[in-house]
């Protein structure tokens, strides 16, 4: 009886002791230090009834332990939580990067292609129009002196080109009509004129749109050499034709 009334007084005065001294700390450490007095209180009831007054202040340290190692338990349990949400946003902002890398390596791939594209169509169009300046070479309708009638060979050489350009509806024929020195300025534009229209009639004639079919004459003033005599004037009385690819702008001549 005398151990019990002992005991009791030990657990009295220490825990009075230790609210005591738990009402003097900072805020922060309170959960800290109520989880000590939990497992204190626990260690002074447990060692008194085993083991009276002597037992009472062993289980009194040993349950201070023990509430500070279930502390630090739910302490490390919370950490363990927080570092499993940060490695979740890690992961998920990892996946967004690769995404809009992913996606930024599409764009350039697109971008490269686009480029190589527009190399190859304007690398086309050089030697399409490098073709046509060759067939235009020798594209040329003569006329006899003083008239505007279309002979039978050079009517052959129309139909091939009408035949060209019904292949290829996106082509264009830059015509342009002139006139040997001989005579008057007025009568050799004239003359340009009508052997511009007769030109441009036939290839319509073909089934080539007029829109198509772009012309202009300039009678005697643009000979082809500055001599004249009978050969050059021959070559003067012409119709000339070049087929231009889109976008190719109308030549001066």
């Amino acid at each position: 009886m005398k151990k019990q009334l002992i005991a009791a007084t030990i657990i009295s005065t220490m825990m009075i002791s230790n609210v005591s001294w738990a009402n003097d700390t900072d805020v922060l450490e309170e959960r800290e230090h109520t989880e000590e007095l939990v497992g204190l209180s626990s260690g002074i009831l447990l060692g008194a009834v085993i083991a009276g007054p002597v037992g009472a202040i062993i289980g009194a340290f040993t349950g201070t332990f023990i509430g500070k190692s279930v502390g630090d338990e739910a302490e490390l349990t919370i950490q363990k939580q927080q570092l499993v949400e940060q490695e979740q946003q890690l992961t998920q902002t990892n996946e967004q990067l690769m995404a809009l890398t992913t996606k930024q390596q599409s764009l350039e791939q697109v971008s490269d292609k686009y480029y190589q594209l527009q190399s190859s169509l304007a690398e086309q169009n050089a030697n399409q129009q490098q073709i046509l300046n060759e067939l235009t070479i020798g594209m040329n309708v003569q006329f006899k002196t003083g008239s505007s009638h279309i002979e039978p060979l050079f009517e052959q050489q129309l139909d091939n080109v009408a035949y060209m350009m019904s292949l290829s509806p996106e082509l264009t024929i830059d015509l342009t009509g002139y006139a040997d020195r001989r005579g008057d300025n007025a009568f050799n534009q004239a003359l340009s004129e009508q052997r511009l229209a007769e030109v441009t009639q036939y290839l319509a004639a073909q089934g080539i749109a007029r829109e198509r079919l772009h012309g202009q004459a300039y009678g005697s003033t643009l000979p082809i050499h500055q001599e004249q005599n009978f050969e050059n004037d021959f070559f003067d009385r012409r119709v000339t034709l070049k087929l231009l690819a889109p976008g190719a702008e109308l030549a001066a001549n």
